[in-house]
Formats: structure tokens, C-alpha cells, sequence
């Protein structure tokens, strides 16, 4: 089976990003942007998607943690659809699991009290679907850094912001939901866990359709 990797580089004014994805990895990962909290998020997506990804990102903190954290997102977007190439064999949608019923199509994760929901389908189509989220837009998880201006801290907005950035570059349907919960960094975490975990179901190859491509229309 041909590896499935990308490496992508993005440089612009405001940030200069270097990405190594292995979609067929172990869950390893080395992050670098200069944002712990979102460096926590990424590691702990690769772990759950079970890929191996080199993520650096020296970005314009000084300004905002915006541009970085949405540039990453526009760049793991453009490696996800480079090491997938032509997506033939793959199962294409992603629901991860469910605790009670694994064939309901929908991917539960919970953390502490809350319970997040990702669909993902790599089907050519951008689309980002973020229900029940919005009144937490406004809110910070974390402060800036020692020797990091303010502006730095990670806002629940920023969340939004990458994974809008991730399924135009990738070209998905990323349909993300809070069923409830209240503190937000436990959201957060809970839907990039979510998110891995669909990931992980849509990127496999599936044994009964090797080589074909999952889609009636002829092309993705």
C-alpha cells in the first residue's frame, strides 16, 4: 500500500508553518506554535487520529493568537489532502464510536461534564456545521504566557476558527456539536477528541472496496 504523507510549508507575513503528516502512523507528534494550550490540542488529536505529525508554527503572537491558530488550520487541512491523494479504498465518512451503539454513525466523546459530537466526511465538499457553541465564543481558557503579551491567550473562538480553516483545506464535511457542558476548556478538549477520533474511522482503508473510490459520482 503507497505511504500516505505529505510534508507543507506555508509562509506568509504573519506566520511561517512547516507540517509532516503520516496518516498511517502511531499517533506520535512533535508541536511547536507558540500557543501551549492549542500545542496540547494538536498533540492530543494526532494521539487520538492515530497519525504522526511534525507541527511548527512561528507565528505573530505579539499581534494575536488568531493567524497562527487558523493558519495551522489551513495547513493541516492542505496535508490531510495531499497524503490522501485520491481517496480510493477509504471509508471516507468518520463517526469514530459511540458507547452504547458503535453503528449509529456519530462520534460521542465526553470529558468530565460535558459531550461533544464529530461527523467528518472527506467527500470534496467544505462545510463546517458548529451547533450549540457560539455562546461561548468570547471566552478564554487560557492566559498569555510568561513574557507573552495578552493577547496571546487561547480564546474558544480560536477553536472555531481552526476547524473552519481545516475542512476548507481539506475539503470535508466537519459537523461538530456540544450536547452539554460548561467549562471551556473541557469543550474544547472534548471536540478535538471527537474530531480525531472521526478522522481516524474516514481516513482507513477499507478492505471491501480496496482500490475503488467511495463515492456514485465518480470523483472527490
Amino acid at each position: 500500500m503507497k505511504a500516505r504523507r505529505s510534508a507543507i510549508s506555508r509562509d506568509t507575513h504573519e506566520t511561517r508553518i512547516s507540517i509532516r503528516l503520516n496518516l498511517d502512523g502511531k499517533g506520535q507528534s512533535r508541536i511547536r506554535t507558540g500557543v501551549p494550550f492549542f500545542d496540547h490540542m494538536l498533540t492530543l488529536f494526532a494521539k487520538h487520529a492515530v497519525v504522526d505529525l511534525q507541527l511548527q508554527c512561528d507565528g505573530d503572537l505579539e499581534v494575536d493568537a488568531h493567524h497562527t491558530v487558523e493558519d495551522c488550520g489551513i495547513a493541516l487541512g492542505q496535508a490531510f489532502a495531499t497524503a490522501l491523494g485520491d481517496k480510493r479504498g477509504i471509508r471516507r465518512y468518520g463517526f469514530g464510536f459511540h458507547p452504547k451503539n458503535p453503528f449509529t454513525g456519530e462520534a460521542y466523546v465526553p470529558m468530565d461534564e460535558c459531550l461533544a459530537r464529530c461527523v467528518v466526511d472527506f467527500g470534496g465538499r467544505p462545510h463546517l456545521a458548529w451547533r450549540g457553541l457560539d455562546k461561548f465564543s468570547q471566552k478564554k481558557i487560557t492566559a498569555a504566557e510568561k513574557n507573552q503579551d495578552a493577547s496571546s491567550a487561547f480564546r474558544f473562538g480560536l477553536a472555531r476558527e481552526f476547524f473552519q480553516a481545516f475542512a476548507n483545506e481539506a475539503r470535508c464535511n466537519l459537523h461538530l456539536e456540544l450536547l452539554y457542558g460548561d467549562e471551556p476548556h473541557h469543550i474544547v478538549e472534548a471536540l478535538f477528541k471527537a474530531f480525531a477520533r472521526a478522522v481516524d474511522a474516514a481516513r482507513r482503508h477499507d478492505s471491501r472496496i480496496a482500490g475503488e473510490l467511495p463515492s456514485t459520482t465518480g470523483k472527490l
